[in-house]
């Protein structure tokens, strides 16, 4: 009785809030506060970090390499051929929630277009688009896309979600209220919810033509799919030479990380465009609609809810989406750094973790310690990067004069920079990985443009600090201090 009313007492939530940024800001000026003291112990501790960050650049180009590779042979399998004759095909339904507001209205109907491109014939498809009641143009576009999509789905539902006092606006809210309605429609259609599947496409996402069978097929041939959610990797490359080149830097490392993502099978979790089923979706009340990050937050309702059975199926296919642009180059470099932030903000998810450790007695837990530290170590890399790795190694013989004349306060700095060399070594690879897949979504690249390609990577710790770090560093912050982050929808012109 105790130890419940300790978890769910106000100074244990904020303890939950706090101990991620808390953290970030105790390892970044951890050169500043000990060096006085233990100047060793930092220099060791750096070493330590920029050999670690060593094995993770190493691990993430040998993932994102092996993913490239089933992507190359998964493109050679006719699913929709495999699809035909198994076992519960015609109980499939399938719903594409298209959450909008603002979107110009070509965008969207790339979007669908690509839809209709599929290579899926099996019928069953439906388009949802979950518009915002604010926007004013919303019922101009409900006319315009129903006239021209006419007979093209086997439905089109529309949402108008208003937003009302407990809510957060973004993707969860809006989502939440779609699916609700494509509840209530399941419900009077007799749809079974256990073979009914909601895909989560982002309004700039052009899904690969072999998705929906490739999908339907993993979807049927899983015992588990119940408590499974379904994701292809998403690369910002549909605008790519349109981008200014720092946020087209951004846009590579971005695309090539989540590549790499798709090899981490038991940790995979799945990031903006999605698929799961309705039964599951139903059974956790929906994403919850507080919150601004609803990717992984989804997921975490299901893992704290159903334990290891929990997990993010990779398909090796490409959703090709858009990297911000907002026309000029200033505004769209404010709105990387918002976007950036925003997505930082799911550091507000390890608090979330933390407080459910406690309460789900029903999950054992090793699984839920082991799943709290991923989130731990993947938000806690963010913001502390560029400090530990590009300024830290200086700071121990700088503040301590007696430390710098020793052999290890000399040899610091220059192990570390030797450390970072042979690490951006594998920026060769991440260069070819960087072609080979903008040759998969068909963006050309210019033999002319080469030259720029190479050279641009020598700003990469400007662009890091600028578009990762620091936005990331601002998020945790804020999230210290109690500061809330308004969503702000991401222009893309």
């Amino acid at each position: 009785m105790i130890m419940i009313q300790i978890v769910h007492s106000d100074w244990f939530r904020k303890l939950g809030e706090i101990l991620l940024p808390l953290l970030t800001w105790l390892l970044i000026t951890f050169p500043i506060w000990m060096s006085p003291f233990h100047p060793a112990v930092v220099a060791y501790f750096i070493i330590a970090f920029n050999v670690y960050f060593l094995y993770k650049a190493f691990t993430t180009s040998v993932n994102a390499t092996l993913a490239f590779r089933n992507i190359l042979f998964h493109q050679k399998i006719p699913y929709i051929k495999k699809i035909k004759n198994l076992k519960n095909i015609e109980k499939i339904n399938h719903f594409i929630i298209i959450p909008n507001y603002k979107e110009p209205l070509y965008k969207l109907e790339e979007t669908i277009d690509r839809i209709l491109s599929n290579d899926y014939n099996m019928g069953n498809m439906h388009l949802v688009l979950a518009f915002e009641k604010r926007e004013i143009e919303a019922i101009e576009k409900e006319t315009y896309f129903r006239k021209k999509y006419k007979n093209k789905f086997t439905d089109i539902i529309s949402s108008y979600h208003v937003l009302v006092a407990g809510e957060a606006p973004g993707k969860a809210s809006n989502q939440t209220f779609a699916a609700k309605i494509i509840d209530r429609y399941a419900l009077k259609k007799e749809m079974d919810p256990d073979f009914t599947i909601l895909t989560i496409c982002d309004a700039d996402s052009l899904l690969p033509d072999n998705f929906f069978s490739y999908l339907t097929y993993e979807f049927l041939k899983d015992p588990d799919r119940r408590f499974h959610f379904y994701w292809a990797p998403v690369l910002l490359y549909n605008n790519f030479w349109q981008l200014p080149f720092f946020v087209r830097m951004q846009a590579t490392m971005s695309s090539i990380l989540r590549l790499a993502f798709l090899s981490q099978k038991e940790e995979l979790i799945q990031v903006s465009t999605y698929s799961t089923n309705l039964w599951l979706l139903k059974s956790l009340n929906f994403w919850d609609v507080d919150i601004i990050p609803e990717d992984w937050h989804i997921h975490l309702q299901a893992f704290f809810t159903y334990g290891e059975k929990v997990r993010t199926i990779a398909l090796y296919t490409i959703v090709n989406g858009d990297a911000v642009f907002a026309g000029t180059f200033l505004k769209t470099l404010s709105n990387r750094y918002e976007q950036e932030k925003r997505w930082a903000w799911g550091a507000t998810d390890v608090a979330y973790a933390w407080h459910k450790l406690f309460t789900t007695p029903h999950i054992h837990w090793f699984p839920k310690v082991k799943k709290i530290l991923f989130l731990a170590e993947t938000h806690l890399l963010w913001p502390t990067s560029f400090f530990m790795l590009t300024l830290s190694a200086s700071v121990p013989p700088l503040i301590n004069s007696n430390f710098k004349r020793t052999v290890l306060g000399f040899i610091l700095p220059q192990m570390s920079g030797f450390i970072l060399t042979i690490s951006t070594l594998l920026l060769a690879i991440y260069i070819y990985l960087d072609i080979k897949l903008r040759e998969e979504v068909k963006i050309k690249t210019h033999p002319s443009s080469l030259p720029l390609l190479l050279i641009q990577w020598y700003l990469m710790p400007v662009v890091s600090f600028l578009l990762s770090s620091l936005p990331a560093l601002d998020a945790h912050t804020r999230m210290l201090l109690g500061k809330k982050i308004i969503y702000k929808v991401t222009e893309k012109v």
